[in-house]
């Protein structure tokens, strides 16, 4: 949600802190060893358990694994398709939440009239119903938006003559993943509108460059949002669910992975990363976004020259827009676009017995709200051209990075991914360092090299943003303690976490390359 959350009065032991998540406040807790030594581990003692406890433990250790991996996915991509050669041999995905209900989405598929694979992560605020709005519809706007003229003609002619269309994608869902069902004839209307105006375009014979396409999609699929809010549709319920994803929002990061390389469309703060391998083996990691908040000062910048100077000082408040608002760019949130007799107007319309806290909507206007819109949904886009060394893709919403650097995301996968923990060799200030200094430096190197505990690489990304303990190894007792959080206190210490990987067919880049 948007606004500012108090301190629970039991929290003594937690700390303010001002994390990258899109609350206003969030709480950690200073995870101090507990019945342990220093680094977290059991002393010897303890370690000889009774077979009472040491079938409790086991247990614990069966129950965080099955919620760490209740929403496992990995996907094998054929290498041929019929149509051309892939460049994604597979990829894997997870989500843990931390909200009730989970405000991530995510969104994989393959585009059947075009060339490429596209894949997303959405993290919502203000409740889920926008990300999860924006996760069924923003990949057909992109693929529709790269066919070619009359590969658009067909599926017209289908509409037209009441035939079964041509699919567009071949999406990839968990068994978890929900629909609007009762929205899908209103989003399938509004995507043939959008591809009869391409097909008005004299221009549009080829199909738009992925560039284009993730451009003019995110754009259009949010001014479809704001339209289906303001407009009579045929139900009351549809018509509130409207309104919900139009005043909630979500933030996107989209990668469409083709055979000239990998374009990244970003909006708010989740992030693409590529996992490189080096020539000696080490790991590097290339961002392909960057992250639209207050630390990204060029964005701060950008907002406050497009408001009078007398703003300058309230644009951005707090490290947020308007005080309130995270994310600088952003699907939905209407609260910070729309007019405050647009807004005012449009809750005044519900039906008089509709809920509003229910739906997440409130009679609410940000501070300082004098010449809106202060929010936009342009993406920013990167291309990268594949090269040999480039062996995967990380996508992951702001949950992942407030626990994991990029650098640290990219080398745990590609050690994951080889089964080989490089450890540099010990330097002439290492050297020099006190026996104690020694000890822990050993612990932090010893910690890198346990086996990984998970097959699916997202899984094992999760397991060490939540369980990592001071030396870098995984601590039972920390994971256990986030993951036993009750549902009201799971979001005060952290956020949702959704994480894709991508691997990519580096061959084809080498011979492409050659």
């Amino acid at each position: 949600m948007y606004f500012y959350s108090h301190l629970p009065q039991n929290a003594h032991a937690v700390a303010i802190c001002c994390s990258q998540s899109h609350l206003p406040h969030c709480y950690f807790s200073s995870w101090g060893p507990s019945n342990g030594d220093e680094s977290g581990n059991l002393s010897k003692s303890q370690r000889h358990l009774s077979t009472h406890q040491d079938l409790d433990f086991q247990q614990s250790r069966v129950q965080i694994n099955s919620i760490l991996r209740s929403n496992e996915q990995s996907v094998s991509v054929p290498e041929f398709d019929g149509r051309g050669l892939s460049v994604v041999r597979k990829f894997e995905s997870n989500q843990l939440a931390a909200n009730t209900p989970n405000e991530d989405r995510r969104s994989a598929a393959t585009c059947l009239q075009s060339k490429g694979m596209l894949f997303g992560v959405f993290d919502g605020h203000g409740g889920w119903a926008c990300a999860q709005a924006v996760s069924e519809r923003l990949l057909y706007y992109i693929a529709a938006a790269m066919m070619q003229r009359h590969s658009l003609e067909e599926l017209e002619k289908c509409m037209e003559h009441s035939r079964p269309i041509p699919p567009i994608l071949q999406w990839y869902k968990h068994h978890t993943d929900f629909n609007y069902r009762e929205s899908a004839s209103l989003y399938i209307d509004n995507l043939r509108v959008f591809w009869q105006e391409l097909l008005d375009s004299e221009e549009h014979e080829s199909g738009m460059s992925p560039q284009d396409a993730l451009d003019y999609a995110f754009k259009r699929l949010d001014a479809d949002i704001s339209l289906e809010a303001q407009v009579p549709l045929s139900n009351d319920l549809m018509r509130s669910t409207a309104i919900q994803v139009a005043f909630a929002g979500c933030t996107a990061c989209v990668a469409h992975v083709g055979m000239d390389g990998i374009h990244v469309a970003n909006t708010g703060d989740c992030r693409a990363v590529l996992g490189v391998q080096n020539e000696d083996g080490s790991w590097s990691a290339l961002p392909l976004s960057r992250d639209h908040n207050s630390q990204n000062q060029a964005e701060v910048e950008r907002i406050k020259a497009q408001h009078p100077p007398s703003e300058s000082d309230t644009v951005v408040t707090d490290d947020r827009l308007l005080g309130v608002l995270m994310p600088l760019r952003a699907f939905g949130d209407v609260r910070f676009k729309w007019s405050h007799e647009l807004q005012q107007s449009i809750l005044a319309s519900l039906e008089s017995g509709v809920d509003l806290d229910s739906l997440n909507l409130y009679q609410y206007t940000p501070p300082n709200y004098l010449t809106p819109p202060y929010l936009d949904v342009s993406p920013e886009i990167t291309y990268h051209k594949l090269r040999p060394q480039d062996r995967f893709l990380i996508l992951g919403t702001d949950g992942l990075w407030d626990e994991l650097g990029s650098e640290e995301a990219v080398r745990l996968i590609g050690e994951h991914l080889s089964g080989i923990h490089l450890q540099a060799p010990v330097s002439q200030s290492e050297r020099k360092l006190k026996l104690g200094q020694m000890h822990e430096l050993l612990l932090k190197r010893q910690a890198r090299a346990f086996p990984a505990l998970d097959t699916n690489a997202a899984t094992h990304l999760i397991r060490h943003a939540l369980g990592t303990g001071d030396y870098g190894e995984l601590s039972q007792e920390r994971l256990a303690s986030m993951l036993a959080l009750p549902e009201d206190l799971a979001r005060m210490y952290r956020d949702d976490i959704t994480v894709t990987v991508v691997y990519l067919n580096y061959d084809l880049a080498r011979s492409d390359h050659n």
